[in-house]
């Protein structure tokens, strides 16, 4: 899901994947310092910048900008820091030098949430369109319920810099309001899906423009809701894309797990483990047999305050509203039994059907039909590993799908990487993870050289934080 609040956590490029890998990667992807400058008039710097439109956008605002990474568009105001603020290490790295066109707009919408750029609008998008272009485009989604600029640090930036055209979109509603949006049970979710869709046939069409050809790799990529969007656009329309690379997707089934299955047990028990006496190991084991790993407890404390209640409420509200009444979004923190429709009762299984038909309606299959590279941190305490990608692992599976997955568990990840900032010797960041599946996956595509076997990619015992920041080997 990653992060609903804003708020940043307590305090506190290269990749590994083999010489071989690397060698064969740079060979057939043209590096930003090696590409050319984008075609057009002379000057070449944003030249057909006023001719550029994103099809069906009901509004849109070109600039041409010396700086299209955080390092500029911060101080430009082309990004809302306050979007992927606590979604990245403190001390990660923004790499610049990269000027370009950026395309801001909307696609028709009715819903009202976002209010970037004083539009009061949503269903809104960012394209990015560098001078150096190395012939792709990467496509994301945004992670909880945030606004189109939260990849900026953690995808953004780095791809841009690597020569790619860069597109994101809200996903149609944003914010602690999201469930308000559409007529029936599931709406706003699977809105999800057909704004990224329409996205990327946009922003291929886009960057045809301003090239003067297509995009040679369309690539999908996107953490926590956004690596569902993924999943669920590999499995759905896989014409669109060459592959993909999802960071900890949200599983959505209808017969579970998902949210509603583990969740509800951290609300009625964790309270029991913090006050401790001699309930405190039952309510342990509780967690544990829920999902959330041995190990992670030091974790506990910060999602019970910030994620567990808030995401259990919102996403129920959106899939089962009737479960509490007239009341909206439940009662935070209530104790079991405390109110009707308490969200700590919760019981997903003995739900109404149509609560499961609206869950089945954004279900994922594992009929995925690109590549698909998973990477997600054991100690996961929002979408527990064993209850989220494990299984996704085993539907690509059954479905007769492996060959197109690669999946590593990296051990000691959770799921919000500032997190890493508060517990260094505890925590490793997925972020350098994320960067070495993305390359491994171009280098899949582009020489069909199969990254390394599915497999845990261990944290070194004797690896200080600044390498792992930058490191994330996933052979071994």
């Amino acid at each position: 899901m990653a992060p609903l609040p804003t708020a940043a956590p307590p305090t506190r490029r290269r990749t590994v994947l083999g010489a071989v890998a690397l060698a064969a990667a740079a060979a057939l992807l043209p590096s930003p310092a090696d590409a050319g400058p984008a075609p057009g008039a002379a000057g070449g710097h944003c030249a057909g910048l006023s001719r550029l439109r994103v099809p069906g956008a009901a509004h849109q605002q070109a600039d041409c900008l010396a700086e299209l990474t955080t390092a500029g568009t911060v101080a430009s105001g082309h990004t809302d820091p306050a979007d992927w603020a606590g979604l990245t290490p403190k001390d990660l790295t923004v790499p610049s030098g990269v000027p370009g066109i950026q395309i801001d707009g909307y696609f028709p919408d009715t819903s009202t949430t976002n209010t970037n750029h004083g539009w009061h609008h949503d269903a809104q998008f960012v394209v990015r369109l560098p001078d150096r272009w190395n012939g792709g485009l990467v496509v994301a989604g945004t992670p909880g319920n945030c606004e189109q600029y939260a990849n900026d640090r953690a995808v953004a930036d780095w791809v841009l810099a690597r020569g790619y055209a860069y597109a994101a979109t809200d996903k149609g509603n944003t914010g602690p309001a999201f469930h308000r949006d559409g007529a029936r049970p599931g709406d706003a979710v699977a809105e999800w899906n057909a704004r990224l869709t329409q996205l990327t046939r946009a922003a291929r069409t886009v960057v045809t423009r301003r090239y003067h050809r297509p995009p040679t790799r369309t690539l999908a990529t996107g953490m926590s809701n956004g690596g569902y969007l993924v999943r669920w656009q590999l499995e759905n329309h896989p014409e669109l894309y060459d592959g993909g690379v999802d960071w900890e997707g949200t599983l959505w089934r209808a017969e579970g797990p998902n949210l509603f299955t583990f969740l509800p047990s951290a609300l009625r028990h964790y309270p029991a483990h913090a006050a401790g006496g001699p309930a405190a190991e039952r309510a342990r084991a509780e967690l544990h047999r829920a999902g959330f790993p041995a190990g992670s407890e030091f974790l506990w404390p910060f999602h019970h305050q910030v994620y567990w209640d808030l995401t259990q409420r919102l996403y129920r509200e959106e899939f089962d509203p009737a479960f509490d009444g007239s009341v909206e979004a439940g009662t935070p923190y209530c104790a079991p039994g405390s109110v009707p429709g308490c969200d700590a009762d919760y019981d997903y299984p003995a739900r109404p059907a149509d609560v499961h038909a609206a869950v089945d309606r954004v279900a994922l299959t594992g009929r995925i039909g690109k590549p698909l590279i998973t990477v997600h941190g054991t100690l996961d305490v929002l979408l527990p590993i064993a209850r989220d990608s494990d299984v996704y692992a085993g539907m690509v599976r059954e479905a007769g799908r492996g060959g197109l997955l690669r999946y590593y568990r990296v051990e000691d990840g959770t799921h919000t990487d500032a997190l890493v900032d508060a517990f260094p010797d505890r925590l490793r960041p997925l972020l350098p993870c994320h960067r070495s599946a993305f390359t491994a996956l171009e280098t899949w595509l582009a020489t069909g050289h199969r990254p390394p076997a599915s497999r845990t990619v261990v944290r070194p015992a004797d690896a200080d934080p600044a390498t792992l920041l930058r490191e994330c080997p996933l052979a071994g």
